[in-house]
This record gives structure tokens, C-alpha cells and sequence, in this order.
């Protein structure tokens, strides 16, 4: 399996982004199923919400509503994988090691290792850390 970790997923969803292109033609060509963490789900539901949180005038939220329900439609098609309980098991287990990454990743590290998945992410110094976590940028022109 194969698992995007927020920033992948951010780019996965905007066409306009300048990595889109070639990270959906790498995706295509994956012979391994594909999911999303489901806290990597949250971290793009939270953004877009704090964005609308932010904005008053009614006109400005249009957009930002637009891209929540784009990202609705967008995360129906995806396998979301959960924080199950063996993954809060790693979870404890990284902590007690003092895996010093922030709480959000170290979440995303414990579903991809308890999933035994490929983490995808532009966060190689952070994600690097954790023990038994395989992790890729697809993101960096190759």
C-alpha cells in the first residue's frame, strides 16, 4: 500500500500545482493500492475550515467552501485509512522512544507503519526519523 501523506495530498488535489502533473502520472503507475491517512484527511478539512473561519465577507468564502466540497468528492474515491488500534500501538511505542516529529505526523508514521505502506511526503528530515517507516518524496523531480 501506498499512503499520502497532507502535502502530497495537497498537491494531488490542486491542478494548478506545479508537481500535479507528474505525481498523478507516478500514481497511475503504482502497482500497489493507494490511501489517504485519515489524519492527513483532518489536516486538509481543518485548513480549509480555518480558511473560512478566517474570511467575513460572504463573497470570499465561496472559493474556499468550492475546494471543501471539491475535497469531499475527491476523498470518496480514496481508500482512507484509520488510526486503528494497531497503529495507536506504534503510536505509544514511538513516543516512548522520543521520536521528536510533531504529534499530527508521528500519527500519520503509526498508520503507515501499522499498514505496512509506503508513506509518501516531502517531509523526508521529520519522517526520516521514525524507525521501520519507509518514505519516498514523490514530489522532487527525479
Amino acid at each position: 500500500m501506498i499512503l499520502l501523506d497532507t502535502d502530497h495530498l495537497t498537491v494531488l488535489t490542486d491542478r494548478r500545482a506545479a508537481a500535479n502533473v507528474s505525481l498523478v502520472a507516478r500514481l497511475e503507475l503504482a502497482n500497489e493500492p493507494l490511501g489517504i491517512p485519515i489524519v492527513a484527511v483532518e489536516e486538509q478539512c481543518k485548513g480549509w475550515l480555518a480558511k473560512l473561519g478566517r474570511t467575513r465577507d460572504i463573497h470570499q468564502q465561496v472559493t474556499p467552501y468550492q475546494r471543501l466540497a471539491e475535497l469531499f468528492d475527491f476523498l470518496a474515491e480514496w481508500d482512507i485509512v484509520p488510526l486503528s488500534e494497531s497503529a495507536a500501538d506504534h503510536f505509544a511505542d514511538l513516543r516512548k522512544q522520543k521520536i521528536r516529529i510533531g504529534t499530527q505526523d508521528l500519527k500519520i508514521a503509526a498508520i503507515a507503519i501499522a499498514a505496512n505502506a509506503l508513506l509518501l511526503s516531502a517531509n523526508l528530515s521529520d519522517f526520516q526519523k521514525v524507525p521501520g517507516l519507509r518514505v519516498e518524496n514523490w514530489l522532487e523531480r527525479v
